[in-house]
């Protein structure tokens, strides 16, 4: 039995050890959580949830007034509607983020304070880059279990020479550090907390003892006055309190799959989409129960795939522009478009869209019969 096929099976049988148990819904935290766990996931949801002003720190630049304004549907830690701009220059090989311009991200919005002072409505975009980006808001249900798969076993699913030759050649993202990354659609960030960390200073403006320097304006200072609130802005217990919340965020509990859906879980294995979607990952040690060598569903490898020219946008760290994580399927039933930009608004359109190392898998379903890719979409939407 092939390696995708075997590992289909896998998630098969740890579905079926928890059908008797109550599914767990969107937005809820893993199960076996102790009280003070349960009590500090529910307090990092106010904070999660907590709407900021330029009066609490907002800004001077800004994405979005608080995590769940981005992270609401269909619950807390969920997706949304917005999409992020990103900017970077590439002069292969080498990738400049343009921090010096106000890259990699590029805010989309001013506090009135920062209008009034430099007549503008968002950052300008960097003039050197090279490329721009759309990013859409994914899902952060089950991320917590992701920031503890050992990087062993990351790296056995590598294979950057493709050296068995089925035309995939995953490599792991890498932080400017050395440490193996694997969150951000560029897969450069290592840690769970840091990813947190660095989106309260990048989407709203907030700074705090990890990050405690505010954005520039396009490269420069922000003017002052602007800006009332000292930094940091929020204290470490805010960033635990959110780092809890996300970290306990359990992965749903895939719907009841009928005769398609199963046909077409088997059929996602057969034609290679679980060589990259693997669909179950297993955490390493852990003092937290709840997280502690659990076996989840998972639909990633962590590691960088060149997607083709297609796909490419911005370079990130090491990454080149067509790179790309693979994306975890955890909770793809509540999204409503699909792939890193958002470009495709049905499952279908997105398995077509994927190219480079993806385009085996993807022609594979291309050649599947009109009731067999239904039954792979009809999977896909159980997840």
């Amino acid at each position: 039995m092939s390696g995708p096929a075997l590992r289909v099976l896998v998630v098969v049988g740890c579905v079926a050890l928890v059908g008797c148990q109550k599914p767990i819904m969107p937005g809820d935290p893993l199960r076996n959580l102790n009280q003070a766990e349960r009590a500090t996931f529910d307090s990092g949801r106010v904070t999660f949830d907590e709407v900021f002003t330029p009066e609490t720190g907002l800004g001077p630049l800004f994405n979005s007034a608080s995590c769940g304004e981005c992270h609401e549907d269909p619950a807390s830690g969920g997706t949304g509607d917005e999409v992020e701009l990103h900017a970077s220059a590439f002069h292969p090989p080498l990738c400049d983020p343009l921090v010096g311009e106000g890259g990699f991200v590029i805010q989309l919005h001013t506090t009135p304070a920062l209008k009034t002072a430099l007549g503008i409505d968002s950052e300008p975009f960097p003039p050197s880059a090279t490329n721009r980006a759309s990013r859409t808001t994914p899902v952060l249900f089950g991320r917590g279990l992701l920031d503890l798969v050992p990087d062993s076993v990351i790296l056995s699913y590598a294979d950057s020479a493709d050296a068995n030759g089925d035309g995939i050649s995953g490599r792991p993202g890498r932080f400017l550090d050395g440490r193996l990354g694997r969150f951000g659609r560029k897969g450069i960030v290592p840690t769970l907390d840091e990813f947190n960390d660095g989106a309260y200073a990048a989407e709203m403006g907030i700074t705090s003892p990890a990050v405690p320097t505010e954005e520039t304006v396009g490269g420069k200072p922000i003017p002052a006055g602007v800006d009332p609130v000292p930094e940091p802005e929020i204290p470490q217990l805010t960033l635990d309190r959110t780092n809890a919340f996300v970290r306990f965020l359990a992965p749903p509990t895939p719907l009841k799959a009928n005769k398609t859906a199963k046909r077409g879980r088997q059929l996602f294995g057969d034609i290679g989409c679980a060589a990259c979607h693997i669909p179950t990952l297993t955490t390493g040690p852990s003092p937290v129960v709840a997280l502690n060598r659990q076996v989840f569903e998972a639909y990633t490898d962590l590691l960088l795939h060149d997607m083709g020219p297609d796909l490419a946008d911005i370079c990130l760290g090491e990454t080149n522009p067509a790179e790309f994580r693979t994306e975890p399927l955890v909770g793809l039933r509540v999204k409503t478009n699909f792939m890193h930009d958002g470009r495709d608004t049905t499952i279908d359109a997105a398995i077509r869209s994927h190219g480079g190392e993806a385009a085996r898998a993807r022609d594979g379903f291309l050649q599947l019969s009109a009731e067999e890719q239904a039954a792979v979409v009809a999977f896909l939407k159980t997840l």
